[in-house]
């Protein structure tokens, strides 16, 4: 006997995946949904909904290519809801002479792939993970060879390696990135793109209704639930974006506007961590728009440099610091996360816009993300875990690979610049001008301290207070601590104070 079964996990929707590259006539392909993994965290019910219909969709077209499918599904009454005991069950059905896999995304899985073997007593053999530009293995080197202390540098090593966006051994155009010029506010009047959304088919209704009935005490909506769960889907929205959307996402991809959920974001992040589209082909694509004239070398390089730069990079950070990367806390952040957060009110417009966007979608654009619903965590010293575990159970695109560094690390500065040189701390003013946010707030933008003061403004600078012996050396932070020991004791005490007002009661719970 020499048939293999082969696990696909739910974020591994792809065709070429590693573990399906060499099937047999007699190996059987086993996917299920199992309740540990819907469970660990309280995830988003459109997050759940989306990774179950693409697993559906997926194990259909593998059966639609002659692929023998063994299915398990989540309302299944044999269903022992972990990933070795439907391993185990699958083993009885099917005597396979070894078990097949892909490695994992996360850390607590590849702990669990570790004991298949002895608990299965059967050959396990888990492959490399090849839909990255840069494997865990070719990280390990980089870190050796002193290329990724900081993204920056790991970021130029892998336009090197793959050519993109290269003129020879330098930059196209010159400069590595292009971030002075993608920092504009949306200008008055500007059309937005229709943003493409698909039409749940009986599959998705299906999940859907599963999701709905055992669910529905999660945080977030499920109506209105408009993901691609097929990967011809997924590629539909990839034109789309490169079409209608990357010409203009350079310029204000880091802009911010009220009851406009996705601007000119790609939206593409759940389809990537899913396997529904792939890091090469995307990043491909956007660089054949701006060989074509179509897009603009700006818009190229920023939305490349977060796919090549950041995801691979906070990859790598991750399998190089686990296990125990989420255990630091350099700035000793202890409060709780508010309630706001789960939707419980704010008069702050900003925080209730990107919250809100987050409860209809299980989706909020990345400058949303680090810049208002991280940037008020980090100036309010909550405690890390507490807001790493709101992004991971809330967003469709966090699987903790990705989630972890970019929470611990680039929004919280837990790890204590592993990933960032310095923290993101910015004022309401930053918002500002970033955003139409504060002109309808009830806060008062100008106030600097006091009941009606915009909360970001003494945030911010109790932040530098609480934190100037962690940070005060820090080289990047300069400018902030000279202007911060301008300010005398009555006007520290006045900030302190209205933190301490605002933290201890008023909004907070």
């Amino acid at each position: 006997m020499s048939r293999s079964l082969r696990l696909i996990l739910g974020d591994q929707l792809t065709r070429s995946l590693s573990s399906l590259s060499d099937l047999g006539e007699d190996d059987v392909v086993l996917m299920v949904e199992v309740g540990d993994e819907t469970s660990y965290v309280r995830h988003h019910p459109q997050k759940i909904a989306l990774i179950l219909s693409a697993m559906r969709h997926f194990a259909e077209e593998l059966r639609g290519r002659g692929v023998t499918v063994d299915y398990v599904t989540l309302d299944d009454p044999d269903n022992t809801h972990s990933f070795g005991g439907e391993l185990a069950r699958a083993v009885k059905r099917h005597d396979p002479a070894r078990i097949i896999v892909t490695e994992p995304g996360e850390w607590r899985v590849w702990e669990m792939m570790g004991d298949w073997e002895s608990d299965l007593d059967l050959p396990v053999e888990i492959r490399t993970d090849d839909r990255f530009y840069c494997s865990r293995e070719a990280f390990a080197e980089l870190v050796a060879a002193g290329k990724t202390t900081r993204m920056e540098y790991f970021y130029r090593e892998m336009r090197r390696r793959t050519g993109l966006l290269m003129e020879g051994d330098g930059p196209a155009g010159g400069d590595w990135n292009f971030d002075a010029e993608n920092r504009k506010a949306l200008p008055k009047g500007l059309e937005l793109p229709h943003r493409m959304r698909f039409r749940p088919d009986e599959t998705t209704q299906e999940v859907l209704e599963l999701v709905a009935a055992r669910f529905d005490n999660h945080f977030g909506d499920l109506e209105g639930f408009g993901w691609a769960v097929t990967r011809d889907e997924a590629l539909r929205a990839l034109r789309h974006f490169i079409k209608d959307c990357l010409p203009t996402f350079g310029d204000y991809q880091d802009a911010m506007k009220a009851g406009e959920d996705f601007l000119f974001h790609g939206v593409l992040s759940p389809y990537l961590n899913l396997g529904l589209l792939t890091a090469a082909e995307v990043c491909e694509k956007a660089q054949q728009a701006w060989q074509d004239g179509d897009v603009p070398l700006n818009a190229a390089e920023g939305f490349i440099r977060q796919i090549l730069g950041w995801r691979e990079f906070v990859r790598g950070i991750y399998w190089t610091e686990m296990p125990g990367y989420e255990d630091s806390n350099f700035l000793n952040a202890k409060r709780d996360l508010p309630e706001m957060y789960w939707g419980a009110g704010t008069r702050m417009r900003c925080m209730e816009d990107c919250i809100g966007t987050t409860r209809r979608n299980a989706y909020a654009h990345h400058i949303q993300r680090l810049m208002v619903t991280g940037n008020f965590a980090l100036l309010a010293g909550v405690a890390p875990r507490q807001i790493e575990k709101w992004y991971l159970e809330v967003y469709a695109d966090a699987f903790e690979w990705v989630e972890l560094p970019n929470v611990h690390g680039m929004v919280m500065h837990a790890d204590g610049g592993r990933l960032g040189s310095k923290p993101y701390a910015a004022s309401g003013s930053y918002i500002n001008r970033m955003s139409d946010y504060c002109g309808a707030c009830s806060y008062d933008l100008k106030q600097k301290t006091g009941e009606d003061a915009c909360p970001f403004n003494y945030l911010y600078w109790n932040f530098l207070i609480e934190n100037e012996e962690a940070l005060g050396d820090n080289r990047r932070m300069g400018l902030m601590f000279a202007n911060l020991r301008k300010k005398d004791k009555a006007e520290r005490d006045r900030i302190t104070g209205s933190a301490k007002a605002f933290l201890d009661g008023g909004e907070w719970p």
